[in-house]
């Protein structure tokens, strides 16, 4: 078995890495706390531009063709930038989802447009939902696709500036539902995995710029980061991190390959990912002392977004007990 990533994917992937420095650097993030939509200019329009929306979906609805396997440093890179649009509820959810079901709505999400927010069924709130075309929502029958326009929206406060959240209110029925109880697994485990990725693009980005931070940072005349303490600090973000990343590929296989274990795989991931995060948060905002505290300084745009992701798509805690669940 091949476990590296093939060549097509590190190079996809360092590819949305360099459209998002350009696109997408911390000022961008910042100004989507504040502007109308939450969202960006341009790193939308470019991620289209580029395809990536489409990873999931077959060649016939305008996709690549991929799998999860391709998609997952994608959306890990769409973390370390804290990008502020619904990437994983449009490409990793709602465009599969769609596509699968012989679905022409794929095909606009695919293309562009405002594409698409989710319910998850351990959420409550919907993201961006004011600014997507669709809402992917689930309920005991399975998982439906409702058009934004057809439901009701309340907002809601967020940690996260830039994230915008809507308490959603519409009927469910027959003509909404795009997939069974099956379907509607397989979505949530695709939301989940895709949102780990997030948190570990997060939680290496927090730790590249603390430990920047660390080397610049000068007390009793000597960098801060050559104490041993802050070193070990930093050294138990680098090994959280390294062991959450194995987990989160090893998840994006077993979607792709629809292992028997994929539930259980994915829930490994999101747990181990939110954990690493949470951990890079704190050592981050110790790391850099006072100036870590003001919401003037960029570091607030990742750890709020990690704040937010560890809850979303289900929280460490309800990750173990379905694994606890799994193993009785």
């Amino acid at each position: 078995m091949r476990f590296a990533f093939s060549d097509e994917q590190v190079e996809l992937r360092r590819a949305v890495r360099d459209l998002l420095a350009k696109e997408c650097p911390p000022g961008v993030v910042r100004r989507a706390w504040t502007n109308e939509t939450g969202r960006t200019e341009g790193a939308w329009k470019a991620l289209v531009g580029m395809g990536v929306l489409g990873v999931l979906a077959p060649e016939a609805s305008g996709g690549l063709g991929g799998d999860e396997v391709d998609l997952v440093g994608v959306l890990e890179e769409t973390g370390r930038a804290a990008l502020p649009e619904p990437i994983v509820e449009t490409a990793a959810v709602a465009v599969p989802l769609l596509a699968e079901a012989g679905d022409h709505r794929a095909e606009g999400l695919v293309a562009g447009g405002g594409g698409a927010t989710a319910i998850a069924p351990t959420d409550e709130l919907a993201v961006w939902a004011d600014t997507a075309d669709l809402v992917v929502r689930f309920d005991d029958t399975g998982v439906h696709a409702v058009a934004t326009a057809e439901v009701g929206l309340d907002r809601r406060s967020s940690v996260d500036g830039a994230r915008r959240l809507h308490h959603v209110d519409g009927r469910l029925d027959d003509s909404t539902r795009v997939g069974g109880p099956d379907v509607a697994a397989l979505a949530f485990d695709r939301g989940a995995l895709g949102t780990a990725a997030q948190l570990l693009g997060l939680g290496w980005r927090l730790l590249e710029v603390t430990v920047d931070y660390a080397k610049q940072r000068e007390q009793f005349g000597v960098p801060i980061g050559s104490f041993q303490a802050v070193k070990h600090h930093l050294a138990n973000v680098r090994m959280a991190l390294e062991f959450a990343a194995p987990l989160v590929y090893r998840a994006a296989w077993s979607v792709a390959h629809r292992d028997a274990e994929r539930s259980v795989h994915v829930s490994m991931a999101k747990a181990h990912a939110s954990d690493a995060a949470t951990l890079a948060t704190r050592v981050a905002l110790q790391g850099h002392g006072a100036i870590g505290y003001t919401t003037e300084h960029d570091l607030h745009l990742w750890m709020k977004r990690a704040w937010a992701l560890r809850a979303a798509w289900g929280s460490a805690a309800w990750h173990r007990r379905r694994v606890g669940r799994a193993i009785l």
